[in-house]
């Protein structure tokens, strides 16, 4: 009597390992789901990332990003890679800034209970506003698709020009004439609006794949899952509405019928893939600046990221000697030169950490993201495609869909939250 091989489970085929990817991929194996991971490039962590920049001879993120601790999807992923630690920042809620063209300095400060009293107080909140002006905010819960965020809470004025509008360039990369004010409703809804606790800015301890890709990468180890790297993926094999195989360019794999595929992929390549699909099409720039200091910065550096208003750059990062800043929204610099962008920014950074104002513009790494993220228009937030894609086993995950959120790291590990509960409702089905 021969033997019978036991029936494979139904596995599912993720496509990327950006933090989207990395988010299903572990979501699914921790609930015992077969997942196999397909990256195009040499290395995990997509458009957050570190590395080591020879030039400056230190570890240095692609991208700066700071984070709250109301955000969710991202802290969820970290306790699965057991790796909450990996994120620093100060036990309470406070946000320095400082105005580059007064040189004025101040601190919002935010109680840690709901009670929103901060606002109460002249010493706690954004200079020269009032009390009455942050109930504007509340104006994003019912704004029309079609608003933006300078339509809805300015245009001008000292909370917007001091709180609103930096805010929204940093959440949303897009000019805030232009970026649409609903997609920045559940920001607040998710931090501020839950009190002082769930708004405590976190960065990354040592940098963005020591906090998120590599633990990831180590848990799905652990449980037998390697990120096959190098694979880029060329053209999907369809037939009766279902994918059959994915053909990659060393190769194809099979998809067998039971089988799930997640695209985990940007935009534009989903849509060389899936010709057809709407999704968005237009897209904003970040810059990011590295500048390695002769020493770390007096005290040792910042507590918390400073913002900055009235210059280039809009936050300034401190990690050992290493001072880095962001430009969203960069279209208006994202052309320029490197040696003139930093001649142009160094003096703000000097400035912020008092450094004499003849101090030399040090080494510098300047890191041009041309399509950071998808522009934030209520236009091209129209194109965003929910997470069950055109095809009867193709699930879709990345930032640029329909998460409710902007397109940020929360963005994008949502979203492969929600792939792997979509994968593994289309599993289900008979």
């Amino acid at each position: 009597m021969g033997l019978t091989a036991e029936p494979r489970a139904p596995r599912v085929h993720v496509v990327g390992a950006g933090l989207a990817g990395l988010a299903c991929a572990l979501d699914l194996t921790l609930a015992g789901v077969p997942v196999r991971l397909y990256e195009a490039s040499g290395r995990a962590g997509g458009r957050a990332r570190s590395f080591h920049d020879a030039r400056l001879d230190r570890v240095i993120d692609n991208g700066n990003h700071l984070l709250l601790s109301g955000n969710r999807s991202a802290l969820r992923l970290l306790r699965q890679a057991e790796a909450r630690d990996s994120l620093v920042g100060p036990d309470t809620a406070r946000f320095p800034f400082l105005d580059l063209r007064t040189n004025a300095r101040w601190t919002v400060r935010i109680g840690s209970g709901l009670w929103p009293g901060w606002v109460l107080d002249p010493a706690r909140r954004v200079p020269d506003t009032r009390t009455r002006d942050y109930l504007v905010g509340l104006r994003l819960a019912r704004a029309s698709a079609r608003a933006t965020v300078a339509e809805v809470l300015g245009p001008s004025g000292p909370l917007y020009e001091r709180f609103w509008h930096p805010l929204a360039v940093s959440a949303l990369n897009t000019e805030a004439e232009r970026a649409q004010a609903r997609l920045l409703w559940p920001v607040l809804r998710e931090t501020f609006g839950r009190g002082g606790l769930a708004c405590r800015p976190l960065w990354a301890r040592q940098g963005l794949s020591e906090t998120f890709v590599t633990p990831s990468l180590a848990m799905l180890g652990r449980h037998g899952v390697s990120a096959q790297f190098n694979r880029r993926l060329k053209d999907l094999d369809v037939r009766a509405d279902r994918i059959r195989r994915l053909v990659f360019q060393d190769g194809p794999e099979t998809v067998d019928p039971d089988d799930v595929v997640v695209l985990a992929v940007p935009p534009w390549s989903a849509s060389v893939l899936l010709p057809g699909l709407k999704a968005p099409n237009q897209f904003r720039p970040i810059v990011n600046l590295h500048f390695r200091l002769s020493a770390p910065p007096p005290g040792g550096g910042l507590t918390a990221p400073l913002g900055l208003l009235g210059g280039t750059a809009e936050w300034l990062f401190t990690r050992g000697d290493i001072a880095s800043v962001t430009i969203s929204a960069a279209d208006h610099v994202v052309d320029l030169p490197p040696e003139t962008l930093s001649e142009q920014v160094w003096p703000e950074v000097a400035g912020a950490l008092r450094l004499p104002a003849d101090t030399p513009v040090p080494p510098v790494q300047v890191i041009k993201e041309k399509r950071a993220t998808f522009a934030q228009t209520p236009e091209q937030v129209e194109r965003r495609p929910g997470p069950r894609g055109p095809l009867g086993n193709l699930v879709l995950a990345g930032d640029w869909t329909d998460t409710g959120l902007p397109a940020t790291i929360e963005g994008a590990v949502r979203s492969g939250h929600r792939a792997a509960e979509t994968a593994v409702v289309l599993q289900r089905k008979p």
